[in-house]
């Protein structure tokens, strides 16, 4: 289960984060997005995040996730769409050959600090 180093990798950051805010502040929620394909069960991921924080200082930090769908961008006219079961033929004037342009994402979206 990979989600357990994504987690602990987001902790690890979170903690560089922590330093550079004043004492005795107090981290109340983090965000994540993560893309469709970005190759993580998301349920796996806040089970191993709970797993992570607990009897730690993380332990009261809430863990929010967004879940981006994969959209693709049609580069004969413009068209922007969701892109379902790996369809990626624009649905407007039929290009076969569209880009991705969302689905991958896995970064940290927000935090929450509590001064």
């Amino acid at each position: 289960m990979h989600e357990l180093s994504i987690v602990a990798s987001v902790l690890d950051q979170l903690e560089e984060i922590r330093k550079q805010q004043p004492a005795g502040a107090r981290f109340t929620k983090v965000g994540l997005r993560v893309g469709e394909l970005a190759g993580l069960d998301v349920d796996c991921l806040r089970f191993g995040y709970e797993c992570s924080v607990k009897d730690t200082p993380w332990e009261t930090m809430a863990l929010e996730i967004e879940e981006v769908p994969r959209r693709q961008r049609c580069p004969k006219c413009a068209n922007e769409f969701r892109a379902a079961n790996w369809a990626t033929q624009c649905p407007q004037c039929g290009e076969t050959e569209t880009e991705l342009i969302a689905g991958e994402e896995l970064q940290i979206a927000f935090v929450e600090v509590d001064e």
